[in-house]
């Protein structure tokens, strides 16, 4: 494999900045594939390309380079695509994908995009049917699509998809929705995740029991801010869609897309906030915003949020609790991949993204203080995380498997302080029963006394890196059974989601005749907000974010693409 070729860790001083890497880009405004550099400056880490129309684009890529470093020495490369869609000599990222023969990361998630209508119309979102460059056309994958989408990623080696996300648009508003999950679930995914923003699940218990029923794992559920200022695409509905998951017995991660000067200073209360909700609300998955459109360079560092700034953000406003020391970035989990590979002698699902892509804690909560314990406040992780990796390469190297893996079982309790273990939770018992029995009964208690809290930032074109690019495993299925990874179908749509979905999609009007009715009937006429005279009527009509949406020059500057479901 060709594959983009980067640079050792090692800093090289270049007058007041230093080269960490290098690696290719593209234009923000033609698409041409650039050489770049990433370099520390001022302890934060930039990119810059020059393309030779469009001239030099030098943009904030990480916002700490000591975390930076930290998340660094975890990188590692995953078993890649064994049956691409798309082969290929010579790598031509990302022109081609599909997954290619280059690809070093099989799909960890995939999103399925059932609908583009939606019913709101959120100014930032690229989704809504009736905006953006994709024009007037309205995408609905039939039933023999959807099915054929869900083969092609059961078809992937050498790990088979097994988690999928359905997402939109709204993709409550397709009346088949239980038809659809039914369908991926007879093709045998274990994980189906629900992308929304929860008004229709608020409304009507009875739809939540049925999509519950149909096998829906977990609502990704759209949570920006806790109040109806930074929040008022759903802030009133959220307790209602809560109560209609806590009924049935459906979990919920809450998905707050992060925009400096917009909400960055409720992190910490939505996390609180998540916390009064522990028995429903398992995750909270921070997600920076990708800037896109044409913004100037001061509109994105008014706007532009990266991880580790999320994260600095979030210790100060939990007041020290969760520290920015209690983040692992997210490849940080393959050595436990490797040591369960080592033992079963079978490839097992792996998260090798980039390093800089995504960071992860958990937080459990005592039971006394109400406060709120990081994992790394009574593990040794960093110590865990080597000795896995240390037994995996003995047993590849011909140790007997059975009694390394039973070492690793007596030793795992010399990384866990019990005396700050939070009380009720055996860590080291929960780890050796997952190794020895394959028994996952045991992470239950884990989560009904934890919460996760996730950063994945997704790329735009003003700091698009091929190299992260290369190993995504957050993916697309696409009528046309192409597997695309997240950052090439969202961040160069003409190329990728506008082009195929518009393929596959109808005219509007043919729509409405169809269902005889328009569009604009099956909007949210918010229902739930009659009587409070500080509701509006749709994030459309938010004075701080009509403000955001006012520096961009088309006045598509700020996509939400993270949260796409309900934006």
């Amino acid at each position: 494999m060709d594959l983009i070729q980067i640079s050792n860790m090692s800093s090289k001083s270049v007058g007041a900045r230093r080269t960490i890497r290098f690696t290719q880009s593209i234009c923000p405004d033609c698409n041409m594939i650039l050489d770049a550099e990433v370099f520390e400056r001022g302890g934060k880490v930039f990119m810059t390309k020059t393309c030779p129309t469009h001239g030099e684009c030098e943009e904030l890529y990480f916002g700490s380079y000591e975390m930076y470093k930290k998340f660094s020495t975890y990188w590692m490369d995953g078993k890649g695509a064994h049956a691409p869609n798309v082969m290929i000599d010579k790598c031509s990222c990302p022109n081609n994908c599909g997954l290619c023969t280059n690809h070093l990361s099989h799909s960890g998630l995939s999103n399925m995009i059932i609908t583009n209508r939606c019913d709101l119309t959120c100014w930032y979102c690229f989704f809504y049917v009736k905006k953006g460059l994709e024009g007037a056309y309205l995408y609905e994958p039939n039933m023999e699509q959807v099915r054929a989408m869900m083969k092609t990623l059961k078809a992937e080696k050498p790990i088979a998809g097994n988690s999928i996300q359905i997402t939109g648009g709204e993709p409550m508003l397709r009346d088949d929705i239980t038809e659809i999950i039914k369908i991926m679930k007879e093709e045998g995914v274990d994980h189906v995740q629900l992308n929304t923003n929860g008004i229709k699940l608020a409304m009507s218990p009875e739809t939540m029991r049925q999509v519950r029923m149909a096998g829906v794992n977990n609502l990704y559920l759209s949570f920006d801010g806790v109040t109806p200022r930074t929040n008022p695409k759903n802030h009133w509905e959220i307790p209602y869609t809560l109560e209609s998951a806590r009924k049935c017995g459906m979990t919920v991660v809450f998905v707050p897309t992060v925009i400096k000067s917009i909400n960055d200073h409720e992190l910490g209360s939505i996390i609180r906030y998540a916390q009064k909700n522990l028995d429903v609300v398992h995750a909270v998955n921070f997600q920076p915003v990708s800037l896109t459109g044409r913004m100037g360079k001061k509109e994105r560092e008014k706007y532009r949020i990266t991880i580790p700034d999320c994260i600095e953000r979030i210790e100060e406003q939990t007041n020290g609790e969760i520290s920015k020391d209690a983040w692992f970035p997210v490849p940080s989990c393959m050595p436990m991949t490797n040591i369960i590979e080592a033992f079963s002698k079978k490839p097992k699902y792996e998260l090798s993204i980039h390093f800089a892509c995504g960071a992860g804690t958990y937080v459990f909560e005592d039971m006394d203080t109400k406060k709120l314990i990081p994992l790394t406040s009574f593990v040794d992780i960093k110590g865990v995380l080597e000795y896995f990796e240390e037994k995996a390469d003995e047993i590849k190297s011909g140790a007997n498997r059975y009694w390394a893996m039973l070492e690793v079982v007596r030793k795992l309790k010399q990384f866990v302080n019990k005396d700050k273990q939070p009380r009720g939770l055996d860590l080291a018992k929960m780890f050796s029963s997952i190794l020895l029995k394959r028994n996952f009964d045991s992470v239950g208690s884990w989560h009904v006394r934890s919460l996760f809290l996730g950063m994945m930032h997704f790329q735009d074109k003003y700091n698009e890196d091929l190299e992260r690019l290369q190993r995504c495993d957050i993916h697309y299925l696409t009528p046309d059974l192409r597997i695309i990874p997240f950052c090439a179908f969202n961040v160069i749509p003409e190329w990728y989601r506008d082009r195929i979905q518009k393929k596959y999609s109808i005219p509007v009007e043919e729509w409405e005749k169809a269902h005889g009715q328009t569009l604009e009937a099956g909007l949210y006429r918010g229902l739930m907000r009659r009587g409070k005279p500080e509701a509006q009527m749709g994030c459309a009509m938010s004075e701080i974010h009509r403000a955001a949406a006012e520096a961009s020059d088309d006045h598509r500057g700020i996509e939400l693409r993270n949260n796409m479901a309900g934006a």
